[in-house]
C-alpha cells in the first residue's frame, strides 16, 4: 500500500486518514460519512478502495470506510441492506449477483437490481490463475490431478477458475478441488503448501506475496490464437477477453503477462441508491483521478477515457446523468442500458412467479426458470 495512505483499522473495516499528498478539489457533494465494501485486505480492490479514500479525505474531509469481505455474497449482503453505499466488487458482485446465478440464485438471494457507477478497464493487470512456481506447471493443461482453490461464497473466483480449466480442456473432475473461507485465505493457502493454484488479479498484494514466498508464482498463459480453448473459456465465463498484462506479480518490469481478463474492481450500487449520491459519487471519481493515480497497482483502469459505457450491467440513472454532461454518453448506450435493464426485470419477475409457486427443489426449478424467462425475452442465456 503507497505509504502516503494512513490507514486506521476500526471494526473490522479501514477508516481513511489524510495523506500528505496536495489534495484536488472536486465540486462533488458527498455525505461525511460513507462506507464501500471490498475484496479481502490486500486485495487489488481493497487496495485502490483505501486509496480513492484517501483522495476523497484530501479533498472533501470524507470519511471512508472499507469493510473487506471474503466473499461475493458477503461484500453484496451490506448493499443489499443498505449498510453501505457502494460496493467496489467484481463479476460476482454484479453480473452475476444480476443474474441470480451461483450463490445468488439460493432462494434467500435472487436477481440483483445492481447499478454501475464506474469501472476499472485498465487493461494493465488481467484476472488469472497462480500457480506455484515450485510444481514445474507451465500449461493449464498440466494442472490434471493438482490441488485448485474453491473460495466458498465466491461464484465470480469458482466460474473464473472453471474457465481457465476449461481453457486447458479440464473441468473441476480433473483437479483436486480444496475449499477456503475466503479469497485471501485460498492464497495463504498457496503460499503455505496446503493448494497448488488460485484465482486472483495479477496485481493482488496476496501474488505479490507468493512470488517472494517460499514456493514463489507462475501465471501460465493463455494464447490468443488458441480459438478452442478461447471458445471453451468463453462458454464458462463470456466476460473474459485475451490480455496481456503489464502490471503484477512476476509481471512488473517485463514485458508483460499474455492472459485474459475483464473490468475490476467495478464501483456498484443498486436501483435504490439515490441519483444524486450515484451522480457525485461519479463526478468524485472522476474529478480526483489525478489524486488516486498510481497509489496502488492497477488503478489507473479508472481513467475517465477507459469507461466502457456498453458493459453486461446496467448503469445508474445518476452515473448517466454525470456522463452525458460529459458528453460521453449516447443512443447507443442508452438503448443498451435499457435492455440490460429490461433483462434485470425479466429475471426478476420471473424470481417471483417461482417464489409464489413454491417448489421443493428450488435450485433446479429456478434454473429452468430463469432460462425459459431469457428465452422468452430474447436474451442471451448464460450460467
Amino acid at each position: 500500500m503507497n505509504s502516503l495512505l494512513k490507514v486506521l483499522a476500526v471494526a473490522g473495516a479501514t477508516t481513511i486518514v489524510a495523506g500528505t499528498a496536495t489534495a484536488q478539489s472536486t465540486t462533488a457533494e458527498l455525505p461525511r460519512q460513507m462506507s464501500w465494501t471490498a475484496y479481502d485486505t490486500g486485495s487489488a480492490g481493497y487496495n485502490q478502495a483505501v486509496a480513492i479514500g484517501a483522495a476523497l479525505q484530501d479533498a472533501t474531509g470524507v470519511n471512508l470506510r472499507v469493510l473487506p469481505g471474503k466473499n461475493d455474497v458477503s461484500r453484496t449482503e451490506p448493499l443489499r441492506q443498505g449498510r453501505v453505499q457502494f460496493s467496489a466488487t467484481g463479476v460476482g458482485g454484479s453480473f452475476m449477483a444480476q443474474e441470480g446465478a451461483f450463490q445468488f440464485g439460493a432462494e434467500n438471494w435472487g436477481p440483483q437490481p445492481i447499478r454501475v457507477l464506474m469501472a476499472n478497464n485498465g487493461g494493465a493487470i488481467n484476472l488469472a490463475v497462480g500457480v506455484a512456481d515450485d510444481l514445474g506447471i507451465e500449461e493449464f493443461s498440466d494442472l490434471k490431478g493438482k490441488r485448485v482453490a474453491w473460495v466458498v461464497g465466491a461464484p465470480a473466483l469458482n466460474v473464473n477458475t472453471e474457465a481457465y480449466l476449461a481453457y486447458g480442456g479440464l473441468t473441476w473432475d480433473d483437479v483436486e478441488r480444496v475449499d477456503f473461507g475466503g479469497f485471501g485465505a485460498s492464497w495463504k493457502g498457496l503460499i503455505e503448501g496446503q493448494v497448488d493454484a488460485a484465482f486472483a488479479s495479477t496485481n493482488s498484494g496476496f501474488a505479490y506475496e507468493a512470488e517472494t514466498g517460499p514456493r514463489g508464482l507462475f501465471w501460465p498463459p493463455i494464447d490468443p490464437d488458441n480459438t478452442e480453448g478461447l471458445e471453451r473459456m468463453q462458454s464458462i465465463a463470456p466476460f473474459f477477453n485475451p490480455n496481456k498484462a503489464v502490471v503484477g506479480a512476476t509481471i512488473d518490469g517485463t514485458d508483460g503477462y499474455q492472459g485474459a481478463g475483464y473490468a475490476y474492481p467495478v464501483l456498484v450500487g443498486t436501483d435504490e441508491t439515490e441519483a444524486d449520491l450515484a451522480y457525485n459519487m461519479t463526478k468524485a471519481m472522476v474529478e480526483l483521478y489525478d489524486a488516486y493515480a498510481g497509489k496502488a497497482p492497477g488503478i489507473n483502469g479508472w481513467a475517465l477515457d477507459k469507461q466502457d459505457m456498453t458493459w453486461v450491467v446496467p448503469y445508474h440513472e445518476g452515473a448517466i446523468r454525470y456522463y452525458t454532461e460529459a458528453g460521453l454518453w449516447n443512443d447507443e448506450a442508452q438503448a443498451h442500458n435499457d435492455n440490460l435493464i429490461a433483462r434485470q426485470a425479466a429475471l426478476q419477475a420471473a424470481w417471483e412467479e417461482l417464489k409464489a409457486e413454491g417448489p421443493d427443489n428450488w435450485e433446479e426449478a429456478w434454473a429452468e426458470k430463469r432460462r425459459a424467462a431469457l428465452e422468452a425475452g430474447g436474451f442471451s442465456v448464460v450460467f
